[in-house]
């Protein structure tokens, strides 16, 4: 019969084994099936500033929700007006602004005629604001952006390419790249959009379904989002919500690594934890409302995404569990419990980990080298990723899952004021500094 000493240190060891194991075996799958995803459809390709002639090329509306963005409307309202495509609408949607953002759109609709813009009288959150501009908009194909997001000249020829090739695709994700990196978290999370978001896209797409679009840049086939119900407005990620009900629903979602636009992202620990934050209540969201999939066997497409997402869940507690039981050790008498070392890594492994990951970022950066010029000079930073990021999005996820429990079924989504950046502050407050002289 095990003692309690025994049982202890056996179930130390299986947590040990997971939580080491699991994050080693998903980084090779990742990067297998990244690599198959190069290897089918982007080695022939000519380079994203050159796309190829399409067949057709239909209309498309630019759908730009916005909300308090005062600071960054004009600049993205201008990059999506300089598309390079033959015919577009662009819709900005002021969604109940509380700064000046709505006197600005209304400037710039008489300057621009391809410019149509929404004043909703409350806000609504960014689900609400989509609808309006979907059911407005003149045209089948909508590329959705953030308020704060600069698009590329050619992400809407790469994006509609695959709606014109596949009538069966409702929408294709694109390749958001960082802007702002002035501090370490902003240069740390350039690394993290090439070997982890866009790899893990890459890898997804080539066994099968994607877990999430990219609320940043997707496009979408409004008859395929009308067919679904739209966004849903009591999701706090709009865009994990909507890519499991066109999925379920029998659609194709694409990614897209050409389709590029230039993203703000955090730049300071509290903003960067109310994001991860966010984005951890809406996909356990998003877990709870999707897990009865495994009762339909027509959908078992998306188990692999249902499992990925229960054992990543079960991961963070682990190693949660594994870390209070190691520091129970310092304060329990000695011999009560076993003595087996850091809870982080096991000893003898440790190279393999730093070798996969060191590996992983490489690769990564190397594929999106090819859209992302200078990538390269990023791979020094990375060393910080697994120390910061890990962290928060362990802790992030296991606080998340009890948040999404106990939230309120139905209640709405609404807007969050996100930090974008020391750069892009500083930037701010010396225009807000001009106008306060200007006005003297």
């Amino acid at each position: 019969m095990l003692t309690l000493t025994a049982l202890l240190k056996t179930v130390w060891l299986g947590l040990q084994g997971f939580v080491y194991y699991y994050p080693l075996f998903m980084s090779y799958l990742w990067m297998m099936g990244a690599a198959l995803f190069y290897w089918r459809y982007e080695r022939h390709d000519p380079p994203f500033n050159q796309p190829v002639p399409l067949p057709g090329t239909p209309p498309v509306s630019i759908l730009i929700p916005c909300f308090n963005e005062a600071a960054h409307a004009e600049e993205t309202l201008l990059h999506a007006l300089a598309t390079d495509y033959p015919e577009f609408e662009v819709i900005a949607i002021n969604d109940g602004s509380r700064d000046n953002t709505g006197t600005i759109l209304d400037r710039m609709v008489r300057e621009h005629p391809r410019l149509r813009v929404v004043h909703l009288a409350q806000n609504q959150g960014k689900a609400m604001a989509l609808q309006a501009g979907s059911l407005l908009a003149k045209h089948e194909y909508l590329i959705c952006i953030d308020g704060d997001a600069l698009l590329d000249p050619h992400c809407a020829h790469w994006m509609v390419r695959h709606f014109v090739e596949d009538p069966d695709v409702a929408a294709v994700t694109g390749n958001p790249r960082i802007r702002n990196r002035s501090t370490l978290l902003g240069k740390v999370q350039v690394g993290e959009f090439s070997s982890i978001v866009g790899m893990i896209k890459r890898a997804q797409r080539s066994f099968g379904r994607l877990f999430t679009v990219s609320g940043v840049i997707t496009a979408f086939r409004k008859s395929a989002v009308h067919h679904v119900g739209y966004w849903s407005a009591d999701m706090l990620t709009e865009d994990i919500d909507i890519t499991w009900k066109l999925q379920r629903d029998g659609w194709d979602v694409r990614f897209e690594p050409r389709a590029l636009v230039w993203i703000l992202m955090p730049e300071t620990l509290r903003g960067l934890w109310k994001q991860r934050l966010r984005w951890a209540t809406g996909g356990a969201q998003v877990l709870m409302k999707n897990i009865d999939v495994v009762l339909h066997p027509a959908q078992n497409h998306l188990w692999p995404l249902l499992l990925e997402l229960v054992l990543s869940l079960v991961w963070s507690y682990a190693l949660l569990a594994m870390l209070m039981l190691w520091l129970a050790g310092f304060v329990i008498p000695h011999g009560a419990l076993p003595v087996v070392g850091s809870p982080l890594i096991p000893q003898w492994s440790g190279v393999v980990l730093g070798t996969t990951c060191l590996l992983q970022f490489a690769f990564s950066k190397w594929l999106d080298s090819h859209y992302d010029a200078g990538l390269g000079r990023n791979y020094y930073w990375m060393i910080w990723y697994p120390l910061v990021f890990w962290l928060i999005n362990i802790f992030a996820t296991v606080v998340a899952f009890p948040k999404a429990l106990g939230r309120d079924a139905g209640k709405r989504a609404r807007w969050v004021s996100p930090d974008r950046g020391a750069h892009l502050r500083k930037k701010k407050q010396k225009k807000i500094r001009g106008e306060v002289d200007g006005h003297a």
